[in-house]
């Protein structure tokens, strides 16, 4: 077992925790604090299929094509065998992001990409919900269509500052996300040689099933 990232609850106080490998990817640990109104968790290096080795032209290769699936309710993520259940919120495989919604999903789940301050939103909407489709996803992928833009000279994946991801969850609960980073150790300047494919996020989950933050 590999020890391998960790989250900390904020504002009250800071908990560290290892990740255990499921089915052979290391992710995060479960939350034993189930997440309150107004508290924010962040999750390091969440794995999203990364990648073994690397082309000489910087394209990733060995990867697996599975999902990471992320349960906002637990902190934890999910094992893929779950993946036909209402267990898990939101999967991430590289820059592509899917919701547990839709025709294709057992989940209740949507989301909805707002241009905002994470820590100013203090409600989810009420409607405008998108679900995931055939072939096609809720939330964009390409550069500046949705979380991030594509650097092509430095060959990276930068989140566009004041996007931010509210999720009606799988189980039809409330959640904000925000994507800090999609590189390993989150670099604040991180280059095409840095391992990408590791989500580090905050995210504030409201458990009441209210749409309150």
């Amino acid at each position: 077992m590999k020890k391998f990232s960790a989250f900390f609850i904020l504002p009250v106080i800071a908990l560290l925790f290892t990740a255990c490998s499921q089915e052979g990817d290391p992710g995060p640990t479960k939350n034993t604090q189930q997440p309150t109104p107004s508290s924010t968790a962040i999750i390091y290096n969440l794995p999203a299929d990364p990648a073994t080795a690397y082309t000489s032209t910087g394209t990733p290769i060995g990867t697996t094509g599975k999902f990471k699936f992320f349960s906002f309710a637990t902190g934890q993520t999910v094992p893929n065998s779950d993946s036909l259940t209402n267990k898990w919120d939101v999967g991430f495989r590289g820059t592509t992001i899917i919701v547990n919604g839709g025709a294709s999903r057992i989940g209740n789940g949507g989301v909805k990409l707002i241009s905002e301050i994470f820590d100013n939103i203090a409600e989810a909407p009420q409607d405008g919900y998108l679900t995931d489709g055939e072939g096609t996803y809720a939330i964009p992928t390409g550069s500046g269509n949705g979380w991030y833009n594509y650097n092509a000279q430095a060959g990276t994946i930068i989140p566009i500052a004041g996007k931010v991801l509210v999720f009606r969850t799988g189980e039809g609960k409330f959640a904000k996300m925000e994507i800090l980073s999609y590189y390993k150790d989150a670099p604040a300047n991180p280059t095409q040689q840095s391992p990408g494919r590791y989500y580090t996020f905050r995210y504030t989950f409201q458990p009441d099933g209210t749409r309150k933050f």
